[in-house]
């Protein structure tokens, strides 16, 4: 192997929330973004497809850990249980070890689903579903400390609905908050120095941009943005003899009309709904709502997550469940309801093995579940188009019985919704656009082939790839495979075999305890919670 050369022995990892291939293709070939146009000239580029649903919970850790949602163990942003009630998922329910448990020293920021901190060689700065700036967001602890020095008003997120009437303010927001986050990026980078052997940092504006705003010229205006920061990337990477990965998580897209899911659910005769002459009923007729009640609580030195923390779960759910609100779980009879929808697109059996108060036996799940499919298959529009695209949980997620039983989305330029509506297609609102399966990969580095065109990419394929191309094992669950069509024919990686290794699943018993109404509210914001 002496006629070799050597590859890389580290490797930066620059994310890019919800950037489609489309657009950086165009630009990137129109001369507009001439960073991305470098990086494809002198590395290996191509679409990557992503998670099925392709959402940030999923995919995030799905590129760090090589692995599907089955393995990972993440279906969302909430963690539905036996009883019907649910709370986020944090980084303590990642089961499969990411690339900053495998390499060291690694320093990581912004990432999504990484509260709270992990304890590894290096830095750590939280990133998406951190409740709050109050809370220890960072290890070492001390970075804290540096962050509230050097970047004032530091934030992990904006609270979207205070913007959805006043999108030039938000643009403005956006703008500051992408400064902010490249601060803290080169802050990460002092820390660093010269010993480090991953990198993994991730910018989220352009997923909470495009959200509001799907218009082409004020995109390529913050795109450029963008490529001014994979410019200074780029330059670091070089100056550390490293490889370079550019990754979004997934795509993004126009969309026209919503779909509320539970409501076809309902007409099809597989939901029911609580009866509103109940209690819920009534505290609603009386003009008692959720916000007025915590409300009253705050007046007097009382708040949610006082009570949420003080009584036991099974109390503050049960309460819930009669305070008139927008949580779509309460709304549902669990007693008479055959199939629900749950989160980004999950839908769930209600079987007596899985639910407290299921009602399908596990015998009648698949014919139920391939009833179901054909039932949301079949909606169509005006036009006869179908609205609605169905996946089995049991192929895209094997090797977990717990997974969900069917995976909805919309199709095209429709987006679906988990809400119980009383409607089954509804106006977008402020949202101008949402997801798609096809993001980016884009990478550059002593061990990348130059002009290459990558093939067939997926988000599982990242860390294997990465930890191949730098000599290191890959873990021998892994569901993605090393893109070999990245490697230039001259370095080591391009011919030597795939090492293997074991790696030892994280078995995580340690409950979260932490209030995450403004999480949800954001998440609310964006369309991603009901």
């Amino acid at each position: 192997m002496s006629g070799y050369t050597a590859p890389s022995e580290r490797a930066f990892v620059l994310g890019l929330d919800g950037v489609p291939w489309r657009l950086i293709e165009r630009w990137s070939n129109a001369g507009e973004l001439p960073a991305f146009a470098r990086l494809r000239e002198e590395g290996a580029s191509g679409p990557l497809d992503s998670t099925r649903p392709p959402t940030t919970p999923l995919a995030w850790p799905s590129i760090a850990t090589g692995v599907w949602p089955d393995k990972h163990g993440i279906y969302g942003f909430q963690n539905l249980s036996s009883e019907y009630s649910h709370e986020m998922y944090t980084s303590q329910d990642l089961a499969q070890p990411a690339l900053w448990d495998q390499l060291a020293p690694a320093h990581v920021g912004n990432v999504p689903m990484t509260y709270p901190a992990s304890e590894i060689d290096g830095t750590m700065v939280t990133g998406m579903i951190t409740p709050s700036t109050d809370r220890e967001f960072t290890q070492p602890a001390d970075l804290q400390d540096e962050i509230d020095s050097r970047i004032p008003n530091y934030e992990i997120s904006l609270d979207y609905p205070e913007y959805a009437d006043r999108l030039d303010d938000f643009r403005v927001a956006v703008d500051d908050m992408l400064a902010k986050r490249r601060k803290l990026m080169r802050i990460q980078m002092d820390r660093a120095g010269t010993d480090w052997q991953l990198f993994f940092f991730v910018y989220t504006a352009p997923d909470r941009f495009q959200h509001l705003v799907w218009d082409m010229d004020k995109l390529l205006a913050h795109y450029k943005k963008l490529d001014d920061i994979l410019g200074e990337v780029i330059e670091y990477t070089d100056d550390h003899d490293a490889d370079l990965y550019v990754v979004s998580d997934h795509g993004f897209g126009s969309i026209e009309e919503l779909v509320y899911v539970n409501r076809i659910l309902e007409k099809e005769g597989y939901l029911v709904r609580r009866d509103d002459d109940g209690t819920r009923g009534a505290l609603a007729s009386l003009g008692i709502s959720r916000d007025a009640i915590t409300g009253a609580l705050n007046r007097v030195g009382i708040t949610e997550e006082t009570l949420v923390q003080s009584l036991p779960r099974r109390l503050v759910d049960s309460v819930a469940e009669q305070i008139p609100g927008d949580h779509a779980l309460y709304d549902v009879d669990f007693d008479r309801t055959v199939a629900f929808v749950h989160d980004t697109g999950n839908c769930y059996i209600n079987d007596t093995g899985r639910f407290d108060r299921g009602v399908v036996s596990p015998s009648e799940i698949p014919q139920v579940k391939a009833d179901i499919r054909d039932a949301l298959e079949s909606v169509t529009d005006e036009s006869g188009e179908t609205v609605l695209e169905v996946f089995d949980g049991d192929d895209l997620f094997p090797t977990d019985e717990k997974s969900p039983d069917l995976v909805v989305g919309g199709r095209g330029t429709y987006e679906s919704r988990s809400a119980v509506s009383d409607r089954t297609l509804g106006d977008t609102g402020t949202y101008d656009a949402s997801h798609r399966s096809e993001g980016i990969v884009l990478c550059r580095g002593p061990s990348i082939e130059a002009d290459a065109t990558l093939r067939g990419a997926r988000v599982v394929d990242i860390a294997p790839t990465l930890l191949h191309g730098i000599g290191e094992p890959v873990p021998e669950n892994a569901d993605g495979r090393v893109l070999f069509d990245a490697f230039a024919d001259d370095v080591r990686p391009a011919e030597t075999k795939v090492e293997w290794t074991t790696v030892t699943q994280n078995d995580s018993d340690t409950t979260v305890d932490e209030d995450f109404d403004d999480v949800e509210d954001r998440l609310k914001g964006l369309g991603y919670m009901e």
